[in-house]
């Protein structure tokens, strides 16, 4: 996965055509690739990064519903309610933590 910064986009972009152009004329800069290469080796290394901590976050969340429930086993009957509540509640945010954590390995 990478991560790019909106100014490594435009770096990266910017390099890119500079590339394609000196390839057309056949007198490639190594300088352009190794910069394009750096880019990439940061937007990688941040990537990682951000899909660890995708992760933490999943199973944080995972951990919620699996309290969530069992506080709703362990709830006395004028509870219940508000306990499915919370059970619903962590549900909900599992779901969008784990549609992040599978948007993110897409990538």
């Amino acid at each position: 996965m990478y991560s790019y910064t909106p100014a490594e986009k435009r770096q990266r972009n910017r390099l890119f055509r500079k590339g394609f152009h000196q390839a057309l004329a056949d007198c490639v800069d190594p300088q352009v690739n190794a910069r394009i290469d750096r880019i990439d080796a940061v937007a990688a290394e941040r990537g990682q990064r951000e899909l660890h901590a995708l992760h933490a976050v999943r199973d944080k969340d995972r951990q919620a519903v699996a309290t969530a429930k069992a506080t709703l086993r362990t709830a006395p009957w004028a509870e219940r309610s508000a306990a499915r509540q919370k059970v619903r509640d962590a549900e909900q945010q599992l779901k969008r933590s784990e549609r992040a954590v599978n948007k993110a390995e897409r990538e």
